[in-house]
Parts: structure tokens; C-alpha cells; sequence
């Protein structure tokens, strides 16, 4: 009876190759999930950076509202936080802080008044994932409709 204890505790355990499949299994299904994951990824920081834009613009009508115009692009988003010394009427801060002012690939927002685009009376952008500021028509930029 000790003989059948002491070899049924030998036999208990893992072999290495049954370790090295279960290895092989779990690296095989992280290489199929992750790409996936960082897609979804990329595709959320588009959507949280259309939404922020529309919050600011949102924002940007009261500044108008209050002040008559749009911030000019020397004011830049920073009117929105700090009261520019050549306004009156304006009633902010509108923005608790500048860390608002951030897309979410911790690049600044890109602000023109007047717009390069027709019909539009700013441009409120981001850069994109690659954080280039070309022109408000770039392809990787999301800016404003």
C-alpha cells in the first residue's frame, strides 16, 4: 500500500511538452485577440476625439453669446480659460482648465478664426493618431462639421 501512495505521487505533475502545447495554445490565441483589441482601441480615441470637438464647439457658441465673436486664433482655446485683455462681456471661465484643450493622443487642438473651409466660421481639429498639423483638410485630421 505504501508503494501504490509513493508511485501515484511520481505520476502526479505536468510533462514539459504538455506545458510547452499549453504555451503554444495561449501565444497563438494572443496573437489572434490583441490585433483586434488595439483596433477597437484606435477606433474609441476617434470617437472620444468627434465627441470632444462637439463639446467644445458647444462651448465655443456660449463664448460667442456672451463675448459677440468666436475667440480669433491669436486668443486660440486659452479664452475659453483665461479672459482675454481685449474682450468685454466675457463671462467664463468656460473650461475648468487648459487640460481640456488635449485630443486624446495628448496633442492640443488645432483652432482657426476665420475657417479655411467654406461655410464654416472656425476650425476646430485634431491631428490624429500621427499628431501632424497640416492643413484642416488633411486626411488624419477630425475637425469640425
Amino acid at each position: 500500500m505504501v508503494r501504490k501512495k509513493a508511485k501515484m505521487a511520481a505520476d502526479e505533475g505536468f510533462t514539459l511538452l504538455e506545458v510547452l502545447v499549453v504555451i503554444v495554445i495561449i501565444g497563438l490565441l494572443v496573437g489572434f485577440v490583441a490585433p483586434a483589441v488595439l483596433r477597437q482601441l484606435g477606433g474609441a480615441r476617434v470617437s472620444v476625439a468627434k465627441q470632444s470637438i462637439e463639446r467644445l464647439g458647444s462651448i465655443l457658441d456660449m463664448y460667442k453669446l456672451d463675448v459677440g465673436t468666436y475667440p480669433s486664433s491669436a486668443d486660440g482655446l486659452s479664452a475659453l480659460v483665461t479672459q482675454p485683455s481685449d474682450v468685454s462681456n466675457w463671462s467664463g471661465p468656460y473650461l475648468k482648465s487648459d487640460g481640456n484643450l488635449l485630443d486624446p493622443w495628448n496633442h492640443p487642438y488645432v483652432y482657426r478664426n476665420p475657417s479655411n473651409r467654406a461655410g464654416l466660421d472656425y476650425d476646430l481639429c485634431s491631428a490624429g493618431p500621427n499628431g501632424q498639423n497640416g492643413s484642416a483638410d488633411s486626411r488624419d485630421m477630425i475637425c469640425n462639421r
